[in-house]
């Protein structure tokens, strides 16, 4: 049984595939459409700054600002040193 339900899944799958690749046609990407007016194209420096070094500067901005700003108490955090391993309350039987 789990033989007839993975080969479905895999024919549904590659149908799915196939679909996808034919309905998107990559031929029609060289012809220009009417009124298209690319600008000019971006340097490596650009491209590696614009795609990776923005990400990793906005990342750490933000995570700077969510430690700067914390606001949680001291007691709730969870640390090596504010683990106790006696209770509170003394259990009676």
């Amino acid at each position: 049984m789990d033989k007839k339900n993975a080969l479905r899944a895999g024919a549904l799958a590659a149908g799915t595939t196939l679909m996808m690749l034919l309905m998107s046609s990559p031929a029609l990407a060289l012809t220009r459409d009417d009124g298209d007016d690319p600008g000019t194209g971006l340097s490596v420096i650009e491209t590696l700054g614009l795609y990776v070094l923005a990400p990793i500067a906005l990342f750490v901005i933000i995570a700077g600002l969510v430690m700067v700003l914390d606001r949680s108490q001291e007691e709730h955090r969870v640390t090596s040193r504010n683990i106790k391993t006696r209770p509170k309350a003394d259990a009676k039987a």
